[in-house]
C-alpha cells in the first residue's frame, strides 16, 4: 500500500501550492478519512473546470499541481489532483482509466474528436474503510447544470461513476472499455492511446495540436 501513498512527479502533493490548497480545503473538516475525502472531492470537482480541449502531451500537464494552478483541465489531471490530495492526508489512491461513450457531448467536441468515444477517461480510486472506492471529480457543477445532469456526488462508501442516464431518461455515459488501475500516471500509455484514437489531433512531430474554447462555451452556445 506504500506505493499508493507516496508523492511522485505526477501526484506531486509535496509542491508548496498543492500543500497550501489541501490545508485550505480541509480547514474545519473533521480528522476523519471519509470526511476529508468528501471535502477534497468537492473541491476538485468544482474549483477546477472541466475542459477536454486543453489536452497536451507534455507530462507536466498531467500533474496535480498543473491542474490546480491552471484552473481548468480534463478528467485525468483532475483525478490525479484528488488522488494526490488524498495521499497527502494518508489515504491511498490509484488512477483508473477507461474508454467511455458520451451521449451528451457537444457537437463541436464530437466534430473535433471525430468520435463520441472518449479514450483514456480518468477517475481515481481511494482506499477507505478497507476497500477501494471509485471517485470521478471530472464535471464541475456549472457544466453539469448546462448539461442538465446532476453533478456526481461522493460519499466515501459507494463508487461515484458517470450516470448512465440523465434525469429525463436520456442516455448519458456508457463505459465500454476498462484499462485497469495504476499507482502512478502511465503517461506514455495515455498518449499512445489518445494518438491511436485521434491521430488527426497530432502534428507530424507527435505533439497534440492546440484547440481553443471549452465545453462550457460549447454548451452555452447550444
Amino acid at each position: 500500500m506504500e506505493n499508493y501513498l507516496k508523492p511522485t512527479a505526477f501526484f506531486d502533493y509535496d509542491q508548496p501550492e498543492v500543500k497550501a490548497w489541501i490545508d485550505q480545503q480541509l480547514e474545519g473538516v473533521p480528522n476523519d478519512p471519509v470526511e476529508q475525502a468528501k471535502a477534497l472531492y468537492l473541491a476538485v470537482r468544482d474549483s477546477v473546470h472541466y475542459n477536454p480541449y486543453v489536452f497536451q502531451t507534455d507530462p507536466h500537464t498531467l500533474t496535480a499541481s498543473y491542474a490546480l494552478t491552471s484552473g481548468e483541465s480534463y478528467c485525468i489531471p483532475k483525478a490525479v489532483l484528488l488522488g494526490a490530495a488524498a495521499r497527502a492526508v494518508g489515504i491511498p489512491s490509484r488512477l483508473g482509466l477507461a474508454d467511455v461513450r458520451n451521449h451528451l457531448s457537444s457537437p463541436k467536441l464530437i466534430e473535433w474528436l471525430r468520435s463520441d468515444i472518449f479514450r483514456m477517461h480518468g477517475f481515481i480510486e481511494l482506499y477507505l474503510n478497507g476497500q477501494w472506492v471509485k471517485a470521478t471529480p471530472a464535471f464541475n457543477r456549472q457544466l453539469c447544470d448546462m448539461m442538465k445532469v446532476e453533478p456526481l456526488e461522493f460519499d466515501g462508501v459507494h463508487d461515484s461513476v458517470f450516470q448512465e442516464f440523465t434525469e429525463s431518461g436520456e442516455a448519458h455515459m456508457e463505459y465500454i472499455n476498462d484499462h485497469g488501475v495504476f499507482e502512478d500516471v502511465p503517461h506514455q500509455f495515455i498518449v499512445e492511446g489518445v494518438r491511436a484514437a485521434y491521430g488527426h489531433l497530432f502534428t507530424d512531430q507527435g505533439q497534440s495540436a492546440q484547440a481553443n474554447g471549452s465545453l462550457e462555451q460549447d454548451m452555452s452556445a447550444n
